[in-house]
């Protein structure tokens, strides 16, 4: 009989899987899987299961948000030979679930989390440590934690959007040196992020910038201080409605290598949590190495 190792964090999402745990484990009992279940016991947790007995099994599949996902694929880069990974949303944000086209609906997302076939996904590298959709510095990069659930719910969007611009006069600028696969940049930054994603924290919608998770490369995105009017209005009609080229005070780049220098600690978010201050950041894809399942491309997935 096949095995799966279904790995849940039970307070995502204000503990949402709760009501749909009974469904769920039948889902996967009429698709032949012999489940073990584990609930996760705190940060760092899905990593180290996965880690430790990821292996004994045929599929891994996880529940939670995006730190949950980020957790076991951790856990799957050291395994010599990772399962496939399902993934079911169910986190407050959700980020790559959308890049990835998964259903929203809880039941629908286990259907094929145990069903779906893997398409390879690119993984990224952050001074060596893996991430699965996106390292980022500056503003915005801790907005989605930082906007009250209330005015979330009320403005959608917007409120992302409001609470980024309301902090960039508090913004100390970054003066940085950044190497990607086309040249270099310098100069003083408010913001970057390199990623493999078309949805950031709530705030960023980069379907325009045509991304595709699996083809080697990042999507980055840097913001330079604006030094006038209309530099600052490209910042506000980026966050509204990127575009797909450079404009203004925004920098967009293909690339599968960034090496980002500063001469003071800069505080980095990988996949939304804490990755460390450091000097000298070094940011590499891995062509399809997250062995995840995803629907196929006649389903209209990049």
């Amino acid at each position: 009989m096949k095995k799966l190792l279904f790995i849940f964090n039970p307070v995502a999402g204000k503990s949402r899987l709760r009501s749909y745990f009974p469904e769920i484990l039948n889902c996967f009992a009429k698709e032949g899987w012999l489940t073990t279940v584990w609930p996760t016991q705190g940060r760092e947790d899905a990593a180290q299961i996965t880690r430790i007995i990821g292996e004994q099994y045929d599929r891994i599949i996880c529940a939670g948000g995006d730190g949950t996902l980020s957790e076991v694929t951790a856990g799957l880069t050291e395994l010599s030979a990772p399962p496939p990974l399902g993934y079911i949303p169910a986190g407050s944000t959700n980020d790559f679930s959308r890049s990835l086209k998964l259903p929203r609906d809880v039941l629908a997302a286990a259907k094929l989390a145990a069903t779906g076939t893997v398409r390879p996904c690119d993984l990224g590298r952050f001074n060596g440590k893996p991430f699965v959709y996106i390292a980022a510095f500056g503003a915005f990069a801790d907005v989605s934690y930082a906007t009250p659930q209330e005015v979330k719910k009320a403005l959608g969007h917007l409120a992302y959007v409001l609470e980024g611009v309301k902090s960039l006069p508090t913004l100390r600028n970054i003066p940085l040196s950044i190497s990607h696969d086309g040249g270099t940049l310098s100069g003083e930054f408010l913001f970057g992020m390199v990623g493999n994603t078309t949805s950031v924290g709530g705030i960023f919608n980069l379907r325009a910038v045509h991304v595709t998770l699996d083809d080697g490369l990042f999507e980055a995105v840097l913001i330079r201080r604006p030094s006038n009017y209309q530099e600052r209005q490209s910042i506000l009609r980026f966050l509204m409605q990127p575009f797909s080229a450079c404009e203004g005070a925004v920098c967009l780049l293909h690339t599968s290598r960034l090496e980002v220098t500063s001469q003071t600690p800069i505080r980095w978010s990988l996949d939304g949590e804490f990755g460390g201050s450091v000097t000298h950041a070094v940011i590499e894809n891995q062509p399809k190495s997250l062995p995840i399942i995803r629907p196929n491309r006649a389903h209209g997935s990049s």
